[in-house]
């Protein structure tokens, strides 16, 4: 009996395991993955890994995975991505969904309150990337205290709500769908 393969894919906030069978499919490995996640917006999406000559490539559905040039690791790397973006998030969507400043911070769910929210209560939380801080010239503390304002404005929204709204800003945004990649010459040098 053929060995099985050890498979682990990292979604945004998770590291998935499998053990998939030499003969897997992309698709079946793909539907576990939606499955085990609770998607049904899976025309969105992708399976991405690294080939042997170090290019991001997509799964094919239609090959097994034990046949298509994944880089030799153990377990097998791939990362969950969006494939496809959808034009319009609010109308396009048939589930709840699971940038530069201050979009990213606007949609805080509405939970807020004065009583358990006080200063400083975000100072150990991870607000903005560093390049959002760089090009903004925000303290740490200015940022914390326009995100509670932001906060405790949205006070009483569902999380859900707050996360369609969030897409909605992102999908206005100016690279909104755009995935960049390497190009290189002949001589396998840039151009």
């Amino acid at each position: 009996m053929p060995k099985p393969v050890n498979v682990r894919v990292t979604t945004m906030d998770a590291e998935l395991e499998f053990a998939v069978q030499p003969s897997t499919t992309g698709k079946q490995l793909f539907d576990q993955v939606v499955k085990t996640i609770g998607l049904r917006e899976v025309w969105y999406f992708g399976l991405q890994y690294t080939d042997s000559k170090n290019y991001l490539t997509w799964l094919k559905l239609d090959k097994k995975v034990s046949s298509q040039d994944v880089k030799k690791e153990n377990p097998l790397q791939f990362k969950f991505r969006a494939k496809f973006f959808p034009e319009d998030v609010s109308e396009e969507l048939i589930q709840e969904p699971s940038c530069s400043p201050p979009t990213p911070c606007r949609p805080s769910s509405g939970d807020f309150s004065r009583d358990v929210h006080r200063t400083g209560y975000l100072t150990s939380d991870r607000l903005l990337p560093q390049r959002v801080l760089e090009q903004h010239n925000l303290s740490r503390d200015q940022w914390e205290e326009r995100i509670q304002v932001w906060h405790e404005e949205h006070h009483g929204m569902l999380k859900e709500d707050a996360m369609v709204e969030y897409l909605k800003i992102a999908q206005d945004l100016e690279m909104y769908g755009v995935n960049y990649f390497d190009i290189k010459n002949k001589k396998g040098t840039e151009p």
